[in-house]
């Protein structure tokens, strides 16, 4: 499967209503319906709509197509009517206007003082507003489909770079690793060499030869010196880690939240490392270590 940003911008819209024909069998569809989706990073699937009144009904439509597709993420909809010139007018009929002038007089009968519908009122109760309203779902059920479709796209491709800026990463954490390995035994056997001038010194001011309790004395301290400085276990689990991070982005599918975990868990291998440190060259293996991996941290918050 493939590895999937949480980043993601993509749009759609139907067409305007055109010929006769087509404005005969959508009398109501009186405009052109744009859809916008937004996406961004978040723990957890954050849906936001923003729908006309002619739309809002249909937006637990909406969010049941949404939620097929996608898992994580801050994403919002917006939706929006445009009446076009080619949508013309939807001229009311006789027995309408009878109607309507009936039911103003009978009004007017009761409450005097109120206002005589205008031009405008009487197009929009013919139905250019009220009845459209029911008569955009499919358009808006398949623009928005479409849109999600290329949201997806969007977001598989900056997923595949992500990925692949992640496994430059891990390349060359892991020759941080093996450029780490081998400086602990050389600092072991410098160490014990230290001890063991330090004894000759000592001795050669009392005049006296180094005796063999002195020999496994600077053995015993180097050994100490050597626990106290072992990394090989954290060097072990850093390349168990990026093993199985590198194992996950091939898998690709929902690996956000285990890739973030894996993140801390290098974090914290690298501080422990750092901590042990006993010659330059190693600290700075280690801080060269916390800085990729934070740059890792970083792209991973982006991915599902």
């Amino acid at each position: 499967m493939p590895v999937y940003s949480m980043t993601g911008y993509a749009s759609g819209q139907n067409g305007p209503v055109g010929s006769h024909s087509e404005a005969e069998a959508r009398p109501t569809a009186a405009g052109r319906l744009g859809v916008e989706i937004r996406s961004v990073n978040s723990r957890f699937l954050d849906l936001t709509f923003k729908l006309p009144e002619e739309l809002r009904q249909h937006e637990t439509a909406l969010r049941e197509l949404l939620t097929g597709k996608l898992k994580r993420g801050k994403v919002e909809v917006r939706a929006a009517i445009e009446n076009t010139a080619q949508a013309g007018v939807v001229e009311p009929s006789v027995k309408l206007l009878q109607r309507l002038n009936g039911v103003q007089d009978g009004i007017k009968a009761w409450l005097p003082g109120a206002r005589e519908l205008s031009v405008a009122d009487v197009l929009r109760l013919a139905g250019g507003d009220s009845a459209a309203r029911g008569d955009w779902a499919s358009d808006l059920i398949d623009v928005t489909g479409k849109a999600l479709d290329a949201l997806m796209s969007a977001r598989q491709r900056e997923g595949a770079r992500l990925a692949k800026m992640l496994e430059a990463h891990l390349a060359q954490l892991r020759t941080l690793v093996e450029q780490a390995g081998p400086l602990i035994p050389q600092l072991v056997e410098q160490q014990r060499a230290r001890f063991l001038e330090r004894w000759q010194e000592a001795m050669g001011l009392t005049g006296g030869t180094l005796p063999e309790a002195a020999q496994d004395r600077a053995l015993n301290e180097a050994t100490a010196f050597a626990i106290r400085i072992d990394v090989a276990e954290e060097l072990t689990r850093l390349n168990s880690h990026l093993d199985e991070i590198e194992r996950l982005l091939k898998k690709g599918g929902e690996i956000g939240k285990r890739l973030d975990f894996l993140i801390q868990e290098l974090h914290r291998e690298a501080n422990t490392l750092g901590s042990k440190s006993a010659a330059l060259e190693l600290t700075r293996i280690g801080v060269d270590m916390k800085v990729l991996i934070e740059q890792m941290r970083e792209q991973v918050q982006n991915i599902e």
